[in-house]
């Protein structure tokens, strides 16, 4: 059986749009880890916001 790493991490997958709990196979459509299945739902989200607060902090 492969090492799934941390099962109580989640991640959001940006190719299926689906949340995860543990590491699964592939890494370039996951973004994580999260704390929470309610965290990585929202990863676009909190993603969009970081981007924005960095682009405001740059000026």
């Amino acid at each position: 059986m492969a090492d799934n790493g941390n099962d109580t991490e989640w991640y959001y997958n940006t190719k299926t749009g689906e949340v995860i709990q543990g590491k699964q196979e592939g890494y370039t459509d996951r973004m994580g880890p999260y704390s929470s299945r309610e965290a990585a739902a929202h990863a676009l989200e909190t993603a969009k916001e970081r981007n924005k607060k960095w682009d405001e902090d740059e000026d």
